[in-house]
């Protein structure tokens, strides 16, 4: 199968497999590769809010706020009445997920 051709081609048209065949190329071609994914080390990276904090560590955002309010990451975060701002880098380290870095 080409996917120029399914591409041209009406949805309504498409078998089930042209369209699987389709939908897993897409989905291939749109997930970045590890290598390609530049991060400048000198400047700090900051996530905001618990979704912030819930993306930085892979959870859920009720699973960020028991994270929060345990405290193991207090050093890492500041908050200015609603807004949260957390240091990505030094919350890692604190939760025990990173090695290194600084102090």
């Amino acid at each position: 199968m080409k996917i120029e051709n399914l591409l041209n081609k009406p949805l309504w048209q498409m078998t089930g497999e042209e369209f699987m065949f389709l939908s897993k190329s897409a989905s291939n071609e749109i997930k970045p590769k590890q290598a390609d994914v530049v991060v400048d080390a000198s400047a700090p990276k900051y996530v905001y809010g618990l979704s912030g904090i819930a993306q930085l560590f892979g959870c859920s955002i009720p699973t960020a706020n028991r994270i929060k309010k345990s405290g193991k990451i207090d050093k890492a975060i500041k908050q200015i009445g609603r807004k949260i701002i957390v240091d990505a880098e030094l919350a890692l380290e604190l939760a025990g997920l990173k090695t290194g870095g600084r102090r």
